[in-house]
């Protein structure tokens, strides 16, 4: 089978995993930074073209793993590929479903996933109103485009509260108001999702006086064993969210557990190293099962 990995540094751990996982189970795998990409749009003939040369028409799957920063360029490469009858792990509006912070939390709440109250609003000048409607202080402000953990800020008193939300309004930034869930005690929970299995838990622990848990921020990460409203509830994440591959990050409350985020481009070191798991393997494995079913049914027409 022939698969790319979508990255744009094929150092990275998670890339190198998953070409070392392909190439020892008989795959020839390649890595395509999706800037790289170009795409070819004409009648009933989509095509892309790796650079200027190199046609991307021998490709059995894709995994994409899309930084943030490229999210809109990266799902219209994925999109060519899915029109192209490439099978990808992401699917393209997932990706994009997915990277809406806000839209992710109002699909959560449709299917009645609960996770900590968040207000969105454009009132400009009710900013008092907003801190009361998720509790009052301390709360949490989010940036609507930040990611791990950057653009997000605890904030402990109504007078700080009121300042960064008014700065924000003024200069019109996207941002959400969120309540602080203090049991959580800057720790979080990730759930790795497989083709509606979960492959993997960790409980990542902020450092002292920290109350975001990401490890890139220091944090640290341990073996967990979910309850079974967890499993539930991280299973259901992906499932609504359309991500095959995902991973769903929640807080431990006293009503329950509460969704962060659902990750469409979850890393492997974190939830390796603290689960021993090979994750890397059952991606590659769900590649080969849809890859496979999808082989066997062409012929069975043919």
């Amino acid at each position: 089978m022939k698969i790319a990995v979508l990255s744009r540094n094929r150092n990275l751990y998670s890339t190198r995993r998953l070409v070392q996982t392909g190439i020892q189970r008989g795959h020839k795998i390649v890595v395509l930074d999706p800037l790289h990409c170009n795409l070819i749009m004409e009648k009933n003939q989509p095509q892309l073209y790796y650079g200027s040369k190199l046609k991307l028409d021998y490709l059995d799957a894709i995994i994409p793993r899309i930084g943030a920063s490229i999210t809109f360029y990266g799902s219209a490469v994925i999109r060519q590929f899915e029109m192209m009858n490439v099978f990808s792990v992401t699917d393209s509006n997932a990706l994009l479903r997915s990277r809406d912070k806000l839209r992710s939390m109002q699909v959560l709440s449709r299917v009645g996933l609960d996770f900590p109250k968040t207000v969105y609003t454009n009132m400009r000048s009710n900013v008092n109103e907003v801190i009361e409607s998720v509790g009052g202080v301390p709360l949490v402000v989010k940036s609507l485009q930040g990611t791990q953990g950057l653009g997000v800020m605890l904030l402990e008193s109504k007078k700080a509260a009121v300042s960064v939300i008014e700065a924000f309004n003024s200069i019109n930034a996207e941002t959400m108001v969120q309540e602080f869930i203090e049991e959580a005690k800057g720790a979080d929970i990730r759930a790795f999702v497989v083709d509606g299995k979960i492959v993997g838990a960790m409980k990542r622990q902020g450092l002292a006086g920290e109350f975001r848990s990401n490890l890139h921020r220091g944090g640290t990460a341990n073996l967990i064993e979910l309850s079974r409203k967890e499993k539930n509830y991280a299973i259901r994440a992906a499932e609504t969210m359309g991500l095959s591959v995902a991973g769903v990050d929640m807080l431990q409350s006293k009503r329950g557990p509460l969704i962060l985020e659902v990750n469409s481009s979850p890393g492997l070191e974190g939830i390796e190293a603290a689960t021993k798991n090979d994750i890397a393997t059952e991606i590659i494995k769900y590649i080969e099962r849809n890859v496979n079913s999808t082989k066997k049914r062409k012929r069975a027409k043919g």
